[in-house]
């Protein structure tokens, strides 16, 4: 096969970055290892920043988002007697959505705007060093297939062979806590996020929709989360998110699914090599707490899909080559904020660490500077900057 842009990874970036490409009449053909279904079916992120709607809705992939989606104000900070709310809307003049992964997904796969080839293995790279890159791998039935391209958009994850085929050093911290994240068939039982310090662990509520609630408790590395019964982590919930505090009650329900996350960052020196462009998770890593890992790769598609825009139709190298430059400004702005609200908010077991998490939540909460650094930080800097 052959067409302009071949595209590793049929998840949000690929997918989106397709969709735009095909917007300005540039061809892209997707090669993803997993089933549709499974792409289609797993759980990730779950809020959308400001300008992240933007750029949907003005894709032409906004109906569901507005019709279903939660927008946010601000969210809500904690520790044991506290809670105080941070209207992002009135400090920095942006909202954020609740809107999930997973619905992004069906939106991007109901445009239907590439050709995606599903389940392929042994995907390789090849030549992308030059004007003619190349994608081979093996379909579903054993067969031998090839893309060839002039560009390759390596959105496949950290995992992937985009990932390893891009020399150079990376930037990693592993975090010594996970998240064990669950979801339940409830209501939440509050109207934003909540998220709070615990000399236990942090805590987070979340939620998915107005009957299904996404709950996060900090936990050590390699924890089984077979070892969690329903009862322990809803006792573990009540305990670090206040229930009973000013009479606020957290609403308990089935849990149908557990899972471990472990926490960590990685960032790429470089997001391009020759022909080969990263984005998304395949450049980059963020711990969830600032819930930026969706928005990066949004952000990094729209960067990118400018350039390759300029490049196959111009012929225009300014973008592309400036691409890997301008994507990781931000990169690097998401990476620090979210290390920032992750060690604000997760236990170390130190008491001198607890003093100095203690009293950056109150500066945070009751100076309007650090309120509105926060606010604009997760509710997401303008695309165009």
């Amino acid at each position: 096969m052959k067409t302009e842009v071949a595209i590793v990874g049929a998840g949000p970036a690929g997918l989106l970055l397709a969709h735009l490409l095909a917007r300005a009449g540039v061809s892209s053909i997707v090669v993803e290892s997993r089933s549709r279904e499974y792409v289609a079916a797993r759980i990730r992120a779950g809020i959308l920043e400001h300008s992240s709607v933007e750029l949907l809705t003005e894709a032409g992939l906004g109906d569901r988002l507005h019709a279903e989606g939660d927008e946010h104000r601000g969210v809500y900070l904690q520790w044991p007697g506290a809670r105080h709310h941070l209207d992002f809307v009135d400090l920095a003049g942006r909202s954020v959505w609740v809107y999930g992964q997973t619905e992004v997904q069906k939106d991007l796969v109901a445009a239907r705007t590439a050709e995606v080839v599903y389940e392929v293995s042994d995907t390789a790279l090849h030549d992308v060093t030059t004007d003619r890159p190349y994608v081979t791998y093996t379909d579903r039935d054993g067969r031998p297939g090839r893309v060839d391209a002039r560009v390759v958009a390596g959105c496949d994850g950290s995992f992937g062979p985009s990932h390893a085929s891009v020399p150079g050093e990376e930037f990693a911290r592993a975090y010594p806590y996970s998240w064990l994240g669950v979801l339940a068939d409830v209501a939440p039982s509050t109207d934003e996020l909540i998220y709070a310090w615990h000399p236990d662990g942090f805590a987070l509520h979340s939620m998915r929709s107005a009957t299904v609630s996404r709950l996060y408790l900090q936990v050590p590395n390699g924890t089984d989360p077979g070892q969690w019964s329903d009862q322990r982590i809803w006792d573990a919930l009540a305990a670090r998110l206040g229930h009973g505090q000013d009479g606020w009650r957290l609403k308990p329900g089935p849990i149908t699914e557990k899972s471990v996350l472990p926490m960590r960052s990685h960032v790429r020196t470089s997001m391009r090599h020759g022909s080969l462009f990263l984005a998304g998770d395949a450049a980059h890593i963020v711990p969830p707490t600032g819930a930026k890992g969706l928005n990066l790769a949004i952000a990094d598609v729209v960067l990118l899909s400018r350039a390759l825009v300029a490049l196959l139709r111009e012929h225009d190298t300014r973008l592309a080559d400036s691409y890997s430059d301008d994507a990781l400004r931000r990169v690097w702005r998401a990476t620090h904020f979210s290390w920032w609200m992750t060690s604000m908010l997760h236990t170390s077991g130190d008491p001198f660490d607890a003093q100095l998490q203690l009293s950056q939540l109150r500066w945070v909460t009751s100076s309007r500077a650090g309120a509105t650094g926060l606010a604009e930080n997760y509710a997401g800097l303008d695309l165009a900057h």
